[in-house]
Formats: structure tokens, sequence, C-alpha cells
């Protein structure tokens, strides 16, 4: 069995028979006391997030986690439904577990299906797309009173700030891990 040394963010751990995945991950030495981990932790089939603490050197259960190429395929009220682009299988996802990626989902993008133990439990984006502006204010030269940025929608309906000089129908290229604005595409 591993120990809390050879987890990482992004590996996947069972705890009570439920699957979570490490959103953040930090060894912490007190001055005074034994060291310990603190991991924030998110349910792969709920998508509820959790903070933990163990003691440094205790032991988990790792899960393996299987990276393979999906393609998003659309979404109901409920779930979302992906195909493997290799062996043309398909998979549903509820809309909760996916709810941050969601919003930079385009049909028939590619994207990485995450499977632990054979079972499809989440997706992992680019780190960069590209979106069409499909809502956005008209830029006034001079107002920089707010920064220099506005609000906008787009093609997926995530909202983001860009610059002033970004009008609707443009392309932009929009980075998923922190949902801000990078440059014009």
């Amino acid at each position: 069995m591993a120990t809390t040394s050879d987890v990482r963010k992004g590996s996947a751990i069972e705890i009570n028979g439920k699957v979570y995945f490490i959103v953040d991950y930090q060894h912490v030495k007190p001055g005074k006391g034994n060291a310990f981990v603190r991991m924030r932790l998110k349910n792969i089939e709920t998508g509820q997030v959790i903070d933990m603490t163990l003691k440094s050197g205790s032991e988990v259960n790792i899960v393996r986690v299987e990276k393979r190429q999906v393609q998003y395929l659309y979404s109901d009220e409920t779930y979302s439904y992906f195909m493997d682009v290799s062996s043309y299988d398909q998979y549903q996802i509820t809309n909760e577990t996916i709810s941050d990626e969601r919003k930079f989902l385009l049909e028939n993008s590619e994207v990485v299906g995450l499977f632990a133990d054979e079972k499809f439990v989440g997706i992992e984006l680019p780190f960069f797309v590209i979106l069409e502006v499909t809502e956005t204010e008209p830029g006034i030269k001079g107002n920089t009173v707010q920064g220099g940025t506005k609000p906008a929608v787009l093609e997926t309906g995530a909202k983001v700030n860009v610059p002033l000089f970004v009008n609707k129908g443009e392309k932009i290229k929009v980075d998923t891990r922190t949902g801000e604005y990078v440059e014009r595409a």
C-alpha cells in the first residue's frame, strides 16, 4: 500500500470505498510537532469537494487512472455524453461532475477522458481553447476605469473578461485552468 508521500496533485485515491481526485496537495512541517499532509479532494461521482488532513506517512490506497482520447457529443439536463475515438464506445457522466469543464466544451471537440478501474470518471481539458465571443459591449476609447477589460459571453456560455478592443464575433484564446483571456486567435 502507498503512503502520503507517494501521492501528488492529480492523483486518484480511494477513501471509505469512494474515489477522489487530489485537487490540491500540501505537505506541512510545523516548527513543533509531526509533519502532516493537507489535501483538497474532489469526489469523482458527485463532484463534492472536501478537505482532509492526514499524518505524514499515513497509508492511502492509490487508484490507477487511465487516460484515453474521447470526443464530446452532447449534453442533456442531467448527463454529458462522450465517445471513445478509437473504440467508438459511448460514455455518460453527470453534469455536476464536470461542471467546471463544461463551460469550455464545444460539441465534437476532443478531450482526454479519465478512467478509474475501467469506469469513466472525468475529463481533462487542453490548457487553452479557442472560442468565439457571442456577446459583449462595444469598447469605448478612454474607458479604462475597470482596468481596461469588459465582460464577454463565449459560444459555450462561459463568461470571461476581455480587453476593450475585443468585439462580438471574434475568436479568442482562453486558459481553461483559470478561465482568463489570453489573446486573440
